[in-house]
């Protein structure tokens, strides 16, 4: 299966170089690509962001589904930017279809590391993660953040915002001792003068 999906992955290379990226017929090989990135647990930003495009210049063919796919496979790939360049494409009036908007939701939890709303939120929306394979796993390798809280002594206050150690105040100071002899300062000293 996996030589399957790296021969889609090459043809849909060859339709993202020049103008062909922006050919509707093409959408319909994209779309399918992007669900067989769901299935594969698989993720080719470059793709998703050629089908989000294509729904830009084309809104007739825009779809839901696929959309949403793309959205939680950016977020399965935080903490990198992704997910804000895909959410950006997407137009106003589309953000707040329901699906759609409770992804986003979902994406701003995320962001703002409120880990515990989100597996709630998520625990109450398990349809729209359905057929995301390793979504959950992905997302716990992000959340792992909590785990460098502890161990750097990160803080969070009770707005949820996490607040860095200050390496100020861990600054040790080092003592530089150099051994210098008279005959090598010598020298220096007799041609400044």
């Amino acid at each position: 299966m996996a030589s399957s999906f790296e021969q889609m992955r090459a043809n849909v290379g060859k339709l993202l170089r020049g103008i062909d990226r922006y050919n509707p017929e093409n959408l319909a090989t994209l779309e399918r690509y992007v669900e067989t990135q769901a299935r594969e647990n698989a993720y080719d930003l470059e793709a998703n962001l050629a089908v989000l495009k294509l729904y830009q210049f084309n809104p007739a063919y825009f779809q839901t589904q696929v959309t949403s796919q793309i959205l939680l496979k950016a977020l399965t790939n935080l903490p990198h930017t992704d997910f804000t360049l895909c959410k950006c494409m997407i137009d106003q009036t589309h953000q707040e279809e329901r699906p759609i908007r409770q992804i986003l939701y979902l994406g701003n939890l995320l962001e703002t590391c409120h880990f515990q709303s989100f597996w709630t939120s998520l625990e109450e929306n398990r349809e729209l993660i359905d057929g995301i394979t390793g979504f959950e796993d992905s997302v716990r390798k992000y959340t792992q953040v909590k785990v460098w809280m502890n161990k750097y002594g990160w803080t969070e206050n009770e707005d949820g915002q996490i607040f860095i150690f200050n390496q100020e105040e861990s600054v040790k100071p080092k003592n530089i001792v150099e051994k210098i002899d008279f005959e090598s300062v010598s020298s220096i000293m007799a041609t400044s003068q």
